[in-house]
């Protein structure tokens, strides 16, 4: 949650032949042109079918539409800002995406608001007509969830982990009346919470048709309620907010029920994950160092601080300093995180 409050294989281009006595030469401008063309063309025919055709479509690096970047052939992500939830994003501030199989389609995350959320519905439908039929959330906070409504339509069903509806049910009112107060009138209009109505409680297969994914839920770590996407086909893994990338981490779970959860994640293969927040796409294990790291020190410091019978306070002055030159939104959260993480570690 975030709040104000407290490489893919370069495509091969052909060698073109060698010019003909009587031919023009080749500038600088156009060879690149030539190449462009070639390598436009050599994607054009890896694209997934199904797909729909229109500016800028390629394999990867690029989408039929600009809110979204496809990262693997038939999976596509849309980078949030990394902010706080403000009028002028209209809760734009988390990653989100779909993926698109033979018969359907699969929405993962859809953002901090209504207006967002149809932004996304909007670049879903510039890439195919097929049937959103999942709309799965990663875990409860507000950025990932405020953007439901713009996908509440009859064959749609939500998904999410077994104890998000018990969690977001519980916090609704609270989410909904300070998004609303963040955002304004405006960029809230429309927004409502829309609770997933299945819940995933062991490892779950979804047929796309022709394309599985994989979601599995986890024990606390981020939150009481965290579950990843993965697609089998391309090896893409959606994590939601067990990795953070630029912004600094939340604590709303477990500090080492996370670091758990982390290290398992870690010894399994994926050709690349979508972070909650930062880049739309990273290498894997690479991406979960960083938020390992950070949550390590802030164990570390505070173990120390407990055995010397240091209080809370003294550890919110001094905990985890040295990781503030890493990290966005520092001073935002994580005094926060030392808090969360003090209340748990003096119990151990």
């Amino acid at each position: 949650m975030t709040r104000n409050r407290p490489p893919f294989p370069r495509l091969a281009v052909r060698t073109l032949p060698p010019p003909r006595p009587d031919a023009l030469p080749l500038g600088t401008v156009g060879r690149r042109a030539l190449l462009t063309a070639a390598s436009s063309l050599a994607a054009l025919l890896i694209l997934p079918a199904g797909l729909r055709t229109g500016r800028a479509e390629t394999a990867t690096g690029s989408a039929l539409h600009p809110f979204v970047d496809q990262i693997a052939p038939g999976v596509f992500a849309h980078r949030g800002e990394v902010a706080v939830a403000t009028r002028e994003n209209a809760g734009d501030h988390a990653n989100m995406g779909f993926i698109v199989g033979r018969e359907a389609v699969a929405v993962i995350d859809t953002g901090g608001s209504a207006k967002v959320g149809a932004q996304l519905h909007e670049a879903v439908r510039a890439v195919t007509d097929r049937p959103i039929r999942y709309v799965i959330n990663t875990h409860m906070h507000p950025d990932h969830v405020l953007g439901n409504a713009a996908f509440e339509v009859e064959g749609t069903t939500f998904v999410g982990h077994h104890k998000i509806a018990r969690g977001l049910a519980a916090r609704a009112e609270r989410y909904l009346a300070v998004y609303e107060q963040d955002l304004g009138p405006d960029a809230f209009a429309g927004t409502k919470i829309v609770i997933p109505s299945q819940l995933i409680d062991a490892p779950t297969t979804l047929d796309l048709g022709g394309r599985e994914i994989v979601l599995t839920p986890h024990p606390t770590a981020h939150t009481d309620n965290d579950l990843t996407v993965r697609d089998s086909q391309t090896g893409t893994v959606f994590l939601g907010d067990l990795v953070f990338a630029e912004h600094i981490p939340t604590i709303d779970g477990s500090i080492l029920g996370w670091m758990a959860v982390l290290d398992a994640l870690a010894a399994e293969p994926a050709e690349r994950v979508v972070p909650g927040h930062g880049p739309s796409s990273m290498g894997w294990p690479d991406a979960a160092r960083p938020i390992r790291h950070y949550l390590q020190v802030i164990t570390g410091e505070i173990r120390k601080m407990i055995a010397d019978n240091r209080t809370l306070s003294e550890a919110t002055q001094s905990v985890g300093l040295s990781e503030r030159r890493a990290w966005e939104l520092f001073d935002a959260y994580h005094g926060r995180n030392v808090s969360a993480a003090f209340a748990e570690l003096e119990w151990e």
